[in-house]
């Protein structure tokens, strides 16, 4: 039997450049299931997204799913792309196995927690205190070049990685600190400067876009204290859960959050297109 995918509508552009089209993935010209590719509006036309693979219960576990996502990889080729990546549920151990089993490497995941009513206490001799305008600047010459890097490791070319870093802060914080629904806050301890927070507040939780303790400080727990400041700040905001997002390799995070409570909900996972 013969797998292949038939497409459902002509080729879409949308107004960004990116492309986008939908497909029957069909056995003997049967369908059994869908597939819809379209590349990456964050990381530009040359990397392929699967946004949807979804076979048919009853044609699950022959290896329709496997073709499919191959097929896709040409597809993604013929466009001109040089990297394809899908999002995977938490839950989802079969689209795991699957994108273990085609050479896809994890790049991130996401994960979430749900919070109580009362704010979270802090050590003795830590507190929060909103950035100053000097401290903003300073954090934000150093975010964007981190965030850069970190997607520069994982296989985006250079200048793609830093027009990104360069596009996501413009979209994010037109306003710079002033933006609304934005919290920027640096944690000291003993009256010394020990790390910085980012939080956003969304309408029904917030999100930690960046928590980093200082270099000269790590290792004392203080990123577990800005964690907590992160969740005090969402619950006096009167949001009930909060997200985040952390990159594979970065182990110790990823322990903080999970002894935390925070449980993985996405993964996202990459392959280079030869």
């Amino acid at each position: 039997m013969t797998t292949t995918l038939r497409p459902t509508e002509p080729l879409q552009r949308a107004a960004d450049g990116t492309r986008s089209r939908h497909y029957q993935v069909c056995v003997n010209s049967r369908p059994v299931g869908v597939l819809h590719l379209g590349t990456s509006p964050a990381l530009g036309d040359s990397v392929a997204v699967i946004r949807r693979l979804h076979i048919d219960e009853p044609d699950r576990r022959r290896g329709r799913g496997t073709v499919a996502a191959l097929a896709a990889e040409e597809v993604a080729r013929g466009w001109g792309c040089r990297q394809i990546e899908t999002a995977v549920a938490g839950d989802a151990e079969a689209g795991v196995r699957l994108a273990q089993a085609l050479g896809y490497v994890l790049r991130n995941r996401g994960m979430t927690k749900p919070l109580g009513d009362t704010p979270p206490a802090l050590p003795a001799g830590s507190r929060a205190r909103p950035m100053t305008p000097d401290d903003f600047a300073a954090w934000l010459a150093h975010e964007s070049e981190q965030y850069a890097r970190t997607w520069i490791e994982r296989g985006v070319p250079e200048a793609e990685a830093y027009a990104k870093a360069r596009r996501d802060h413009e979209t994010l914080l037109p306003r710079g600190p002033a933006t609304e629904d934005m919290l920027f806050s640096v944690l000291e301890h003993e009256g010394e400067r020990v790390g910085v927070l980012w939080l956003a507040l969304r309408e029904d939780r917030a999100f930690v876009f960046d928590v980093e303790a200082d270099a000269a400080h790590r290792g004392r727990g203080h990123g577990r204290t800005l964690m907590l400041v992160a969740e005090g700040q969402a619950i006096t905001a009167g949001r009930s859960q909060i997200g985040l997002n952390v990159f594979a390799g970065n182990t110790a995070a990823e322990r903080l959050y999970e002894s935390l409570g925070y449980e993985t909900t996405r993964y996202t996972y990459y392959k280079p297109l030869q």
